[in-house]
């Protein structure tokens, strides 16, 4: 662009190595590398082969994470997702053992996940006066409740016919294909959030709903997409924990919801909407996924493991806000 004394000036800001270091991304992979640091330094077992082993149990919840960035960059929530996990495990487990085929027990868990996930964006575009946080609490013990009615007596249930399961659950080379399918999507929602008219919706309905809807966008169906999103990878999220663990109860996918809370907020997903970027989430998410092994290979008591987990999304949180509390002190130091 050219000023009014006939110089060039550039509007676009060009990234140094030091901005890519110190963005909010940058610091993210800085610390997934100090954690693996710091695990293989508190544990002779935390080896490559060791962790690709673990590690499937622990991505299941990832899945979670990408319906959950869209949720929270509009400003809503979903905190019925550890139970749709639940429901979704029990239906694949009771229809493979009643000796249905692996394809039509997919899509039956699918289409269970689906259906949880439209029941929770019908209420919401249905009651826009309740925040989704009550009404998905509400769906929560119901979805749950449903599960361990179906479970019965005995609360749990194991794959009779593991076949299919297997052949998720199984490798390439050292790696667990789920690892692929994760690094995949990622890529696939970083894209949509980030590229998008789909991805700029959400910020723009996260910043302000009812300018959104002025300007154009559909924020119901917005929101109805997103929720039936999560059911559906709710429902691959169950897939693949049946996958690992060849079995469903009634604690299937409890705090996964929380997981996948903590995965987007402490990658920098702003829980009021209208901020963030799933790169953060992304890296975020590996890094609870490493602690958790890590802290699990030395026998760490699992409460424990939570305490650690929360008292980093504590910090994710505060962090951003001390840091603009200093600037704006700095600000008016300079101005005064």
């Amino acid at each position: 662009m050219a000023g009014k004394s006939g110089r060039t000036i550039s509007i676009d800001k060009k990234l140094t190595v030091k901005d890519l270091i110190l963005s909010r991304e940058g610091l993210m992979v800085i610390l997934l590398i100090a954690v693996v640091i710091f695990c293989k330094g508190i544990s002779d077992v935390y080896t490559f082969k060791n962790v690709l082993r673990e590690m499937p149990k622990y991505l299941c919840e990832i899945f979670l994470l990408f319906p959950m960035a869209f949720l929270l960059l509009m400003g809503e929530i979903d905190i019925s997702v550890g139970s749709i996990v639940c429901l979704c495990g029990t239906i694949a487990v009771l229809t493979s053992n009643a000796g249905m085929a692996f394809p039509v027990v997919v899509l039956i868990t699918l289409l269970t996940g689906v259906a949880c996930g439209a029941f929770n964006g019908l209420m919401t575009i249905s009651f826009r006066e309740l925040p989704t946080m009550i009404i998905t609490l509400g769906t929560q013990i119901v979805f749950r409740g449903i599960a361990e009615l179906a479970l019965g007596d005995g609360g749990s249930a194991s794959v009779t016919n593991t076949e299919g399961f297997k052949a998720i659950s199984s490798k390439i080379g050292p790696f667990p294909i789920l690892f692929f399918i994760i690094l995949l999507l990622g890529a696939l929602f970083i894209f949509i959030t980030n590229k998008t008219v789909f991805g700029r919706s959400l910020y723009a309905i996260g910043s302000n709903s009812r300018t959104a809807h002025y300007s154009g966008i559909k924020v119901n169906q917005i929101l109805f997409i997103s929720f039936v999103t999560m059911g559906a990878f709710a429902a691959l999220s169950a897939l693949f924990l049946t996958g690992c663990t060849f079995g469903a109860n009634t604690q299937t996918g409890k705090n996964f919801e929380m997981d996948a809370i903590a995965m987007a907020v402490f990658g920098g997903i702003s829980n009021m909407g209208g901020k963030g970027n799933l790169i953060g989430g992304f890296v975020a998410a590996f890094i609870i996924v490493c602690l958790r092994v890590g802290l699990g290979q030395i026998n760490l008591n699992a409460q424990i493991i939570l305490i650690i987990i929360g008292l980093l999304l504590i910090g994710a949180v505060l962090i951003p806000n001390i840091s603009a509390a200093i600037s704006a002190k700095k600000k008016k130091a300079a101005q005064s």
